[in-house]
């Protein structure tokens, strides 16, 4: 095997293409689904009582593609021979399949349509995306890895933020681009990271013969073997849980639970959006490489997850009042900052806890990028199951239960810090 020895420090071309490809990857994943999917799903779908559940099928059945792609796609780079290395050519295999699943959807005059362009849509991006992150302990030496996880945190605030904008424009003049173009440019960013960055090269004598049955085997990675993999794991997946009950229904909380009109409710979130995204960014700039400094991860992680859990705990005790918006902002700061404070270092630590980062890389980064999706399927089918617990809303009748909602998102983030003290192979 040619393998790629990583230098002391992180060359400056690395550093500036990966931050790029990463970026323009988010920019692809977060605002089409943000904005203009939605719309998309309006135009097909002309009927308003059910285009909530439409999006809700595109949405899930694109889930259940991309939790598949992120595993698979990297067991086979683990696995591949050609003479362009062994990531690059899934780097751009998965944006072209992301690029022309947005095509499709874009000219498509039917839900099914819809659905099957944003399912080849999420296998490209989220096959380009655990490509992506394997680079990293292909190419980056342990102690450096902080760094890493601080660009792959920052990028994605920042992509999140400019990709709303951008595909809020490009929706007012044309919805296929809106649809497009994020495709596009995640597409030329990936191919400049592709072109400019090194790669490793797996010789045929090093590639053991492909075996169906060990090949599905492999996709399991034993708790009982890898301890630390599998806490890193719950973690990953419970911190997940938690931001998602958050982000899904913060309209809903604000007019339920505060009672806030809709106006005032959707004028409100860009508001939040933007501390949360702020804090994020500070987070991700500062305590990835501080952890690499100090040769800790594991006190970053818990830290992080604990400040995110403070947050949830304010949303879900404020009182049911348009007074509480103050409260509602210092409560998704208080989010942001853990949220990015856990992914600046968290990346880092998954990284150092690799079963076999030589041979599995990409595959058991893959499963980690499954603790990563499936809540974003599960948190909407277990969130009816507090909702629903007796409540008086704002106005005195009957609402849904939002402090038990986010009581089980303090729940989930106090489960992700947790879980990750039992971790014996990081500090």
């Amino acid at each position: 095997m040619n393998a790629v020895v990583p230098p002391p420090r992180i060359p400056r071309t690395f550093l500036v293409t990966y931050a790029l490809a990463s970026f323009g990857l988010w920019m692809a994943m977060l605002p089409p689904m943000i904005v203009s999917l939605p719309l998309k799903i309006s135009a097909v779908d002309p009927d308003a009582q059910s285009q909530g559940s439409s999006l809700s099928i595109v949405l899930g059945v694109g889930a259940v593609f991309g939790i598949l792609a992120n595993p698979i796609v990297g067991r086979i780079s683990d696995r591949t021979t050609w003479r362009a290395g062994m990531r690059r050519p899934w780097l751009l295999i998965g944006a072209l399949l992301s690029a022309a699943g947005a095509v499709i959807i874009a000219v498509s005059d039917s839900l099914a349509g819809v659905t099957a362009g944003w399912s080849l849509n999420q296998i490209g991006l989220n096959a380009t995306m655990s490509v992506l992150l394997t680079l990293i302990p292909d190419q980056v030496a342990p102690e450096r890895r902080g760094v890493m996880s601080g660009v792959t945190g920052l990028t994605q605030a920042l992509a999140a933020m400019a990709g709303v904008g951008l595909v809020a424009g490009l929706s007012q003049v044309s919805l296929a681009a809106a649809l497009v173009v994020p495709c596009v440019v995640a597409l030329v960013l990936v191919t400049v990271a592709a072109g400019v960055l090194r790669d490793r090269r797996l010789d045929r004598a090093d590639r053991p013969p492909f075996d169906p049955a060990a090949f599905a085997r492999s996709f399991w990675v034993s708790p009982r073997r890898f301890p630390d993999f599998g806490w890193a794991w719950i973690s990953r997946f419970a911190i997940f849980m938690a931001i998602s009950l958050v982000l899904n229904y913060q309209v809903f909380y604000l007019t339920s639970h505060l009672g806030l009109t809709e106006a005032d409710a959707t004028a409100l979130i860009p508001a939040a959006t933007a501390v949360q995204t702020v804090m994020v960014v500070i987070a991700s700039i500062t305590l990835g490489p501080m952890s690499d400094r100090v040769r800790r991860r594991k006190v970053f992680v818990i830290v992080a997850a604990l400040i995110a859990t403070g947050g949830l705990t304010i949303l879900a005790l404020a009182p049911p009042s348009a007074s509480s918006t103050g409260l509602f902002l210092v409560a998704m700061a208080l989010v942001g900052l853990g949220q990015g404070a856990y992914f600046a270092v968290d990346t880092a630590l998954v990284l150092d806890v690799l079963p076999d980062k030589d041979r599995d890389a990409g595959k058991d980064l893959g499963v980690i990028g499954m603790a990563n999706l499936i809540p974003q399927s599960v948190a909407p089918a277990v969130a009816p199951a507090f909702l629903t617990v007796p409540v008086l809303s704002a106005t005195g009748l009957a609402g849904q239960n939002y402090t038990a909602l986010y009581l089980a998102g303090v729940l989930f983030a106090i489960v992700a810090a947790a879980t990750i003290l039992p971790i014996r192979g990081v500090r």
